[in-house]
């Protein structure tokens, strides 16, 4: 028997499953709440529900450093795995999504980026940072155009910036979409200027798309992309710095260099089978330590 729980919303599941006698019993860390982006609030409580758990899995570096330095998970009782993507689905050749008028035609240059309208994914600063291309780049600006896939509650204050800065027309929001893979084929640049993450499942569609990825240097997005080898890494919620990495991404032969160099590295470290593969590993280390514990075979 296993018992396996994901998250903060899930963690206290290991105390009656320790009550029952769940020989195996497993919590996984991908991330933290919104309200909660260091993982200091709930400190305490996975400190006092640690004892009850077999054994940790972190989706990356950060949460693995998190749940060993501030939670006090010993090494030998914590595995990182990172997520896997469906490099079938996700993949360069393929549909490509139909844009609006504006946003189609080979002369486009459009960036992107997918994720919910909310502050923790910061599509505020992606904004910014498009609209200080007009004087980076004032002769390529008018055939950019910037794409936000996703809903949410930043969505009218979104809007409502891009029609004072006069982008209005460049801008298209998207909304929820469940044609994902086609409108990543679609676009030139993927962005993801989040202020928190884990291992970011868009990050990695991407790069199986063959993007390039300009990404903030948060939580385990260094993990996934190679800064000048797959795309750029910028600070966290600093437009300027932004802005300056989609212009050094201006040159189409680099941003098809790193896009096929991202693809390549989706394929060799991010595929289901490898993340299918090191959970059953675990699954089965463990489940064996806990029948040795009890005597068994």
């Amino acid at each position: 028997r296993i018992g396996h729980s994901r998250n903060l919303a899930a963690l206290e599941a290991q105390l009656p499953a320790w009550l029952a006698g769940v020989p195996c019993r497993i919590h996984g860390e991908h991330g933290w709440d919104v309200s909660d982006l260091d993982g200091s609030r709930y400190r305490r409580l996975k400190r006092l529900l640690r004892p009850f758990v077999g054994h940790y899995i972190a989706l990356s570096g950060h949460i693995e450093a998190y749940l060993r330095d501030q939670v006090g998970v010993p090494a030998d009782r914590l595995t990182r795995i990172i997520n896997g993507v469906d490099t079938g689905r996700f993949r360069p050749d393929g549909p490509v999504a139909e844009l609006p008028e504006a946003f189609a035609g080979t002369d486009r240059v459009r960036i992107g980026t997918v994720g919910r309208l909310e502050a923790v994914k910061d599509q505020g600063t992606l904004l910014e940072a498009f609209i200080r291309l007009r004087d980076l780049d004032p002769a390529v600006f008018p055939r950019l155009r910037l794409i936000l896939v996703g809903e949410g509650s930043l969505r009218p204050a979104l809007e409502a910036r891009a029609r004072a800065a006069g982008v209005g027309d460049q801008v298209w929001f998207a909304g929820a979409r469940d044609d994902i893979p086609e409108l990543l084929r679609a676009l030139d640049l993927f962005v993801l200027p989040s202020r928190a993450e884990g291992i970011s499942n868009t990050i990695m569609e991407a790069m199986a798309s063959g993007l390039p990825v300009v990404a903030t240097a948060v939580g385990g997005n260094d993990e996934l992309v190679r800064d000048g080898e797959t795309g750029r890494l910028v600070p966290a919620e600093d437009p300027a710095a932004l802005a300056l990495a989609l212009q050094a991404c201006g040159d189409p032969a680099l941003r098809r260099r790193m896009g096929a160099a991202g693809r390549v590295r989706a394929e060799a470290a991010f595929s289901l089978a490898a993340m299918v593969n090191r959970y059953l590993e675990v699954y089965d280390r463990q489940c064996g330590a806990s029948a040795t514990a009890r005597g068994g075979t």
